[in-house]
């Protein structure tokens, strides 16, 4: 890693070792994670980071500084100083065959730091029962609540993790999102918790939604009046609750202003590390692009190949580009649309016609040949929360993207114009 950061890092303080040792707990946190959380961009891009932050000597305390950790430079060469055993909570683990995008996060991350060579115990819901599950003896080491497959209970999680804990305990313990409930949450001065969502930018969400959906003569409905209620419950709800966690790792910028100046959290405890993705599973590759796009059908004369991946859902913005891409193919019959998920959405796009290609849920391993076989990646989401995996994986791919103008995605993911295309979400201007 990079010795300036290393020692830079406070010293001990005989005469406060728990600061000490919580010290020392998130740096290793810091050093070991990054090689799996860095945000990684096509190289024609990267010289935009080397410009800044990446080509200084950084001194100071870490934990007090609020831009991204991911603008730092480590190197993954350099061994860790110690080997650390660390508790992950999470509500689900990737056994299924194409899971979402926090579990393969949190598969990315914790296979990552085992790697470095450092405990890792997962603590999660079962997995389904025609799902393989990796059975290995090494780590991460995989505990599964009893009970029906995906059913998360905290209370059973916890049991697990006090037995685990009496046996070593934990130098670390780190909370997918709010999989570790606030009441355990007070209990433990070494936890960390990854916030992929808060309930503030669900407020946001419900706005962007109505705003799409509603006329501008029609009244609010009573469910939608019950949702923003209830978002705004949970708004104050978290500014309460989240002073339980002892440190907070925004996975976004944008989220980790709102930590700290919504939430009130002081800027010591909130740290703003980006998803990442593995470099060794994305990358371009024409080749493998073509032959995916052959198997799949786009003819040969198609003009331009969009591609949209992900649950197609109506809080992701499928009815934004539904209703855009259906306006299009009817002045530009030569555009095709390849769609990987499976939702709701999935039948209306197929009804569109032989424009539009349904792959279906594409598993982990397919999506380097669908992003390298296509022109344009769109994410018409319109949740501001957590930072889509899809986006990051498109552009290590060297594919250009389109997304919703969004505070987490035009902070951290499209912050300059080279970097893609942003749109406001709503249809005009998607068409546009």
């Amino acid at each position: 890693m990079a010795p300036n950061c290393a020692n830079s890092w406070p010293r001990k303080s005989p005469s406060n070792p728990f600061l000490n040792h919580l010290r020392t707990i998130l740096f290793a946190l810091l050093v070991f994670s990054l090689g799996a959380l860095l945000l990684t961009f096509p190289t024609t891009s990267s010289s935009l980071f080397h410009t800044s932050l990446t080509s200084k000597h950084f001194s100071g305390d870490l934990r007090n500084v609020k831009f991204s950790w991911n603008l730092l430079t480590f190197s993954s060469d350099r061994p860790p100083p110690t080997s650390l055993k660390i508790a992950v909570f999470s509500r689900k683990w990737p056994a299924a065959s194409a899971p979402g995008g926090m579990e393969r996060h949190a598969l990315t991350l914790h296979t990552a730091l085992a790697r470095r060579g450092h405990r890792i115990h997962v603590f999660t819901s079962a997995p389904p029962p025609n799902e393989a599950v990796p059975t290995s003896t090494g780590h991460p080491k995989l505990h599964f609540l009893e009970g029906p497959p995906g059913q998360w209970r905290c209370e059973d999680a916890w049991a697990l993790f006090e037995a685990e804990n009496l046996v070593e305990p934990f130098d670390v313990v780190h909370s997918e999102s709010v999989a570790l409930h606030h009441r355990f949450a007070s209990r433990l001065p070494n936890l960390v918790v990854s916030w992929h969502g808060i309930a503030l930018e669900v407020l946001h969400s419900n706005i962007y939604q109505d705003y799409l959906i509603r006329e501008l003569d029609e009244p609010t409905s009573p469910s939608f009046n019950n949702s923003l209620s209830s978002s705004m419950f949970k708004v104050l709800s978290e500014i309460r609750f989240f002073k339980n966690y002892t440190h907070h790792i925004a996975v976004s910028d944008s989220m980790g202003e709102m930590l700290r100046d919504m939430y009130q959290i002081p800027k010591g405890r909130v740290h703003v590390i980006l998803n990442g993705v593995d470099e060794d599973e994305f990358g371009p590759d024409k080749n493998l692009g073509a032959k995916f796009r052959s198997e799949i059908g786009v003819p040969n004369n198609a003009a331009v190949v969009m591609g949209v991946a992900g649950r197609l859902v109506k809080d992701k913005g499928h009815p934004l580009l539904f209703g855009a891409f259906s306006k299009l193919i009817t002045r530009y019959p030569k555009v095709y649309l390849v769609v990987a998920g499976t939702g709701p959405w999935a039948q209306r796009y197929t009804d569109l016609g032989p424009n539009v290609i349904a792959l279906g849920a594409l598993p982990p391993s397919k999506l380097k040949a669908f992003y390298n076989s296509i022109d344009i990646f769109v994410n018409p989401t319109l949740r501001p929360q957590g930072l889509d995996l899809t986006l990051m994986e498109a552009m290590q791919c060297a594919t250009p993207i389109m997304a919703t103008r969004l505070p987490s995605i035009k902070q951290s993911i499209i912050i300059e114009e080279d970097f893609g295309f942003m749109f406001a979400p709503n249809l005009e201007e998607l068409i546009e």
